[in-house]
């Protein structure tokens, strides 16, 4: 990919950087299985200033709308669908210098309920994947509820006897099944779940187990440094994004190796490149939906398909087969 190589300031690497702009949708905080949306999408996109500026304007004159700011939704209409294809082709403004991280909601909860109970990132892709065939609709929602409640930090009665209840209901409905037996291991980890419910007492934690904005911009950081050269991120602001926040960030991707130059906060309005990256996660957000949900558009699912971050956190197999490709990046 190619990008925008700035030279390195105080506070940032040594040298040269490339500097990545950054914005997000779909985010619903902590409520992963009861918000506005199924899916979360972060974007980030290599572009110098002047061309993301031409860019905006293009998209400006070709849609022609009063809206001070334009979003994605303006794109999304049906009567601007010509526009959307322009900005997502092979020769369109962003191909080859931008990204997508997704991530399906109600796999995330299955992800990180299991991940924080068992250590065990498979066992989590077997429950998610058989989990609504084996104890249906009703059944399989009450499960991501209980386990939405039992991971976020809002106090909300009793998480803890909720979820355990919720486990053993279900393994004694169906209890021949892969999914059964995976929840026969959740239902031992009671201890370790009163454990993770207690630290609260003591405050909320800085990084929320829930929370996948701060893995994604960590995982975006990962993507466009991948060559060697370190980045810098440009993000649109958020109330999540705390000093203490951003540093966590930064010492996170230090730990994992990432060549992470710095975190800079901008209004998106005031940067063209953070307003492509805005229009980019809230068409990838909602192309992935109507994937996800069996009304995808395959012409467009195609066209986001080169731009979807190959290791997004998505458990349904179908859509993502249609979604991204299997080799790593």
């Amino acid at each position: 990919m190619t990008g925008n190589l700035e030279d390195g300031e105080r506070g940032a690497a040594t040298g040269r950087f490339l500097e990545i702009a950054c914005d997000e949708s779909g985010s619903d905080g902590e409520n992963l299985t009861g918000g506005n949306t199924d899916v979360f999408a972060h974007a980030s996109v290599s572009l110098p200033v002047t061309a993301a500026a031409a860019a905006v304007r293009e998209i400006r004159g070709r849609i022609r709308s009063p809206a001070e700011e334009y979003k994605a939704t303006h794109l999304l209409r049906e009567k601007h669908r010509a526009v959307l294809e322009w900005l997502l082709a092979p020769d369109g403004p962003v191909h080859g210098r931008a990204r997508v991280h997704l991530m399906e909601k109600s796999f995330f909860v299955v992800d990180r309920a299991v991940g924080l109970l068992l250590g065990d990132p498979a066992a989590a892709v077997t429950l998610f994947r058989a989990g609504h065939r084996t104890f249906g609709e009703e059944g399989w929602r009450a499960f991501l509820e209980a386990a939405n409640r039992l991971l976020r930090v809002r106090h909300d009665g009793d998480p803890v006897e909720a979820f355990y209840g919720t486990v053993d209901a279900l393994r004694r409905d169906r209890p021949r099944s892969d999914a059964a037996e995976i929840l026969e291991q959740l239902a031992a980890t009671r201890p370790r779940a009163v454990s993770y419910r207690a630290e609260f007492l003591a405050g909320p934690p800085l990084i929320p187990v829930l929370d996948p904005l701060l893995p994604a911009i960590v995982r975006t950081a990962a993507l466009w440094s991948g060559d060697g050269r370190p980045v810098r991120l440009v993000h649109d602001r958020q109330n999540m994004l705390t000093p203490d926040r951003v540093a966590w960030i930064e010492e996170a991707a230090r730990r994992a190796g990432v060549g992470l130059a710095g975190l800079r906060l901008v209004v998106a309005r005031e940067d063209a490149r953070v307003q492509v990256a805005d229009f980019l996660a809230g068409i990838a957000r909602k192309i992935a939906s109507d994937e996800l949900n069996g009304r995808g558009d395959p012409a467009l699912t195609a066209l986001l398909r080169p731009y979807v971050d190959p290791a997004s956190v998505w458990g349904d197999a179908r859509s993502r087969s249609l979604l991204a490709d299997p080799v790593a990046g």
